[in-house]
């Protein structure tokens, strides 16, 4: 009797509780992500941000020992102190204050200023500085924290550098600097001095302060610009680039400065007159300045001399006019795309800072040069595509001449010609590998004693991608590291890891033993120290971890190298989640990462190992109110015959005795993904996957694999034979289906409706619809020519449009409309960089000339992906009502049943 009343009760109270909410368009600016996040050295300390998708982040201090946190609102960019007593980060002004400062058109010196915070660790006390413009601590040093605070006037580059000594808690500053730098190891501090406009007798100059005593030198005076400010490792030497040119000069010529400890000033070592750059060239502002790892060498950018501006041009009575020419290395788009980069090109030179002597390295037959070991070695490795750019218009691609560099003399020794991947050198310099992709092997060549080996040949599985698809040869799966001295190079296949000896002694053997291939796991490793340049003997590798048959992640460690036999990694920990950036303190066994799945929001978690933490963050609670969703792997068979598989996605009240409209999103290869996370956001054009399971859509996400020359016919195996899988299930709604896709996925998408009545509704975004029109297109964000991606890449033809017309026509959704029955939305923007939006106007009005239900979205301005977040926002909208009234039977919104007139642009939604 009481056991039924209890039943009963307990019966009530279940049904009495309220259905969570679904998602809305009012959730994305509130939803959590992890910003920035980092560990003390210590190990004591973590500092991260949670940052909204509009709106204040807040700064969360952790201290790993007491369990205690301290919150900073609006705390952005943190940096922890090399001796991890402090923290100091910049603190934003409100986002409310700054959107109504942009509201009201204020210039800029009048917006709104952020200041900064800095909070010695272990007390909860903030110290601010208001209208701070940056700030820096020295990487390998501790005890001084350098900023830059506005002026209180209007628009003016400078302001006022402090010289904040933490641990005295006192203060210089400097006036006037526009620039500075701190060294490394925090002993010096250079600045940039410009004239005060209102003291008549102020100067420029670049000043050298010594942080340990407060002693000043002055390097350089007088108004210039300068450029490429950089220390050496030991902050005893220092450079910069410089003209005294006016700003409004015609023409402009730069020096290369160099001081070292005892100078008296800088002094000029190379300028225009130098004589080992070529005829008419000098010193670059563009090219990187820097110091070997040793001090004893300087490299910098030279380039050739730009004319003077001919002011004698009158811009209204000249043409403008773009030449092509069929001799061009580079189609005219990419050479307009590319010009501001060209016009900053510079070529690597070297200062030998003992003998004074200068290498002019690179020059217009060799662009590239590579120095190993941090500048230290006698050799570099340097390559050219000159000769080879043509080809890039139908290969995506183009093939290298390679040379060994000898950094005493400059001299070059051709290596390879016509090679068909990038020359790289190894951490000391004693070899340089590629990869032969149609041989599919890793060569090294010996610098000391000019052997070439093929160091791979007795690997008895492929180094290349197996399951590639694309009608190309396949991409090497890379290189993990080297062995300390260049003993061994570590190179990956599909799952495991070869230790390989470069001079061809010892055979190349399986790290890893074979466990990966055997347990189908991939084994990656991952650099927890950003400065190591190689493997130590016994060290001890953290692998990145990824299950191919369950999808989940994780790690195992192994070590370097082995005294007999390579042993089995060692498991840390696997499971249904995804793991982030794994970051570990450089002074302490203590590990902080991010861990997420599909239910689950990234958060942070810190701890002793990777196997043994405490989630520190909690964020998104709100999740618990709305209905998620689950994932699950979802298997069939496709129309070829071969196993399929892909992401099945259930609301998380999901009732199989209840039927479920369903969305299927594709692109290619989506199943790895089974674990991420997927935040309800206004989407750049893709779906929204949370979004619309959790208002009660199923949503099947299928890999697609393609055979070369077909395909549309690769999509329709798998997307429809998934569909039709799905729908044998009883609360899947067969009458009910729809499909979206963006870029690849919104080209499938076309396809897939002019061969299959399937689908009650289809959303495409950026499709390509004619293959023949969009073969000789130019891809506008990058200037190339878009055959490659027909003949070698993603579109998969295999041949030119010439030698298989048929199979452009095949797979080309226009030539087949007429079969057309599921309407169709499509998003199509006027600055597309990728497809050119007149395939989306090729595909609307062709549809529209057949009497077919179809509407076209052009975003003013807007690019492949949407970026404005209005845009986001106003697209997720639509797409909802669009699926909502032919899955769901909604009323369909003005936009759809009666358009948006032109004249009422900007002030009718029609939603």
């Amino acid at each position: 009797m009481c056991m039924a009343a209890f039943s009963g009760l307990s019966l009530l109270t279940y049904a009495q509780q309220p259905a969570k909410k679904p998602l809305d368009h009012s959730v994305y600016d509130g939803w959590q992500s992890i910003g920035s996040k980092m560990i003390s050295n210590n190990g004591q300390w973590t500092v991260y941000t949670v940052t909204p998708q509009e709106g204040d982040a807040t700064l969360v201090i952790y201290n790993n020992k007491t369990k205690k946190s301290l919150e900073v609102p609006r705390g952005a960019n943190p940096i922890i102190t090399e001796d991890s007593r402090y923290a100091i980060f910049a603190i934003k002004t409100p986002f409310a204050v700054t959107r109504q400062a942009k509201i009201k058109k204020k210039k800029p010196s009048e917006m709104p200023k952020d200041s900064m915070g800095i909070v010695t660790l272990g007390n909860d006390n903030i110290y601010k500085v208001p209208a701070v413009r940056s700030f820096k601590t020295p990487e390998k040093g501790s005890g001084v924290l350098v900023y830059l605070k506005e002026k209180p006037q209007a628009d003016t580059t400078s302001g006022n550098l402090v010289i904040h000594y933490l641990h005295k808690q006192s203060a210089d500053t400097i006036r006037n600097v526009q620039d500075y730098q701190i060294s490394k190891p925090g002993n010096h501090l250079l600045a940039e001095i410009v004239a005060d406009k209102k003291d008549s007798l102020s100067r420029g100059a670049v000043l050298l302060w010594q942080i340990t005593n407060g002693k000043k030198d002055t390097l350089s005076r007088g108004t210039a610009q300068r450029k490429q400010f950089t220390f050496d490792e030991k902050g005893t030497q220092l450079a910069w680039c410089s003209s005294r040119d006016s700003v409004k000069a015609l023409q402009h010529f730069y020096s290369l400065y160099y001081y070292r400890t005892g100078q008296d000033t800088a002094k000029i070592i190379a300028d225009r007159t130098t004589k080992a750059f070529p005829d008419n060239w000098s010193v670059s502002p563009d090219g990187k300045a820097w110091f070997s790892e040793n001090g004893e060498r300087l490299f910098f950018g030279t380039a050739p001399i730009q004319p003077a501006r001919d002011t004698n041009i009158v811009d209204f009575e000249v043409a403008k006019v773009d030449v092509w020419n069929y001799l061009d290395d580079y189609l005219q788009p990419m050479q307009l795309k590319n010009l501001d980069r060209e016009l900053k090109r510079s070529y690597q030179a070297v200062y030998y800072t003992g003998s004074e002597k200068i290498l002019q390295l690179a020059d217009k037959d060799m662009e590239y040069v590579t120095v190993a070991d941090r500048g230290n070695s006698p050799y570099a490795v340097g390559y050219t595509d000159k000769g080879q750019r043509v080809s890039a218009q139908w290969t995506g691609n183009t093939l290298k001449t390679s040379y060994l560099v000898h950094m005493e003399n400059g001299n070059r020794k051709l290596l390879q010609t016509n090679i068909d991947s990038i020359s790289r050198i190894s951490p000391k310099g004693n070899y340089i590998t590629w990869y032969n992709l149609k041989e599919k092997q890793w060569y090294a060549y010996e610098t000391a004693t000019g052997i070439t080996r093929n160091i791979t040949a007795k690997i008895p599985v492929s180094l290349s991608e197996e399951d590639d698809d694309h009608p190309d040869q396949p991409s090497p799966y890379g290189i993990a590291g080297w062995l300390e001295g260049d003993r061994a190079v570590y190179i990956y296949d599909r799952y495991d890891i070869w230790q390989v000896d470069p001079s061809g002694k010892a055979a190349p053997q399986l790290l890893t033993a074979g466990y990966g291939r055997e347990q189908k796991l991939r084994f990656r490793y991952v650099q927890l120290n950003k400065e190591e340049r190689f493997f130590t003997p016994g060290q001890t590798l953290l692998l990145e971890t990824f299950n191919e048959t369950t999808k989940e992640n994780g790690f195992y460690t192994t070590a370097s190298t082995f005294k007999k036999a390579p042993v089995k990694p060692t498991l840390v920990v696997m499971g249904p989640y995804t793991f982030g950036d794994p970051v570990k303190a450089e002074n302490a066994d203590n590990y902080l990462f991010t861990k997420a799945s599909y239910v689950l929001s990234p958060d942070v978690y810190t701890g002793t190992s990777l196997n043994n933490a405490e989630q520190i963050s909690h964020i998104n609670p709100q999740q618990q109110e709305y209905n998620w969703g689950t994932a699950e792997l979802f298997k069939w068979t496709a129309y070829n015959g071969k196993p399929a598989e892909g992401i099945l996605y259930k609301p998380a009240d999901f009732d199989s005795t209840k039927k479920y409209p369903v969305l299927l999103y594709f692109y290619e290869k989506l199943s790895e993904g089974l674990y991420n996370y997927i935040p309800p956001a206004p989407t750049p054009s893709r779906l929204n996957i949370s979004f619309f399971v959790s208002r009660g859509y199923l949503v099947l996400a299928p890999d697609i694999s393609y055979e070369n020359g077909h395909p549309g016919q690769g999509a329709y195996d798998y997307v429809v034979s998934g569909a039709r899988a799905l729908a044998a299930h009883p609360w899947a709604d067969s009458l009910n289906m729809g499909i979206q896709g963006q870029s690849w996925g919104g080209y499938q998408v076309a396809y897939l409706i002019t061969q299959t009545s399937l689908f009650k509704a289809a959303w495409a975004g950026a499709p390509v619809a004619n293959m023949t029109s969009a073969y000789g297109g130019i891809r506008w964000e990058s200037g190339m020519n878009r055959q490659f991606q027909y003949e070698r890449s993603q579109s998969r033809i295999g041949a030119t449009l010439w030698e298989k017309p048929e199979l452009y026509i095949e797979n080309s959704p226009l030539f087949h409309l007429p079969k057309v029955t599921t309407p169709l939305a499509i998003m199509s923007n006027d600055a597309d960089g990728a497809v050119p939006w007149y395939q989306g106007i090729e595909l609307f009005t062709g549809l529209r000339r057949l009497g077919k239900p179809v509407w076209m979205l052009n975003y003013n301005n807007e690019a492949h992906n949407l970026v404005q977040r209005q845009n986001r926002k106003d697209i997720q909208r639509r797409e909802q009502q669009f699926f909502d009234h032919f899955l769901k039977n909604a009323p369909a919104p003005e936009w759809m049943q009666v358009g948006i007139p032109a004249t009422e642009k900007g002030r009718n939604w029609g939603w």
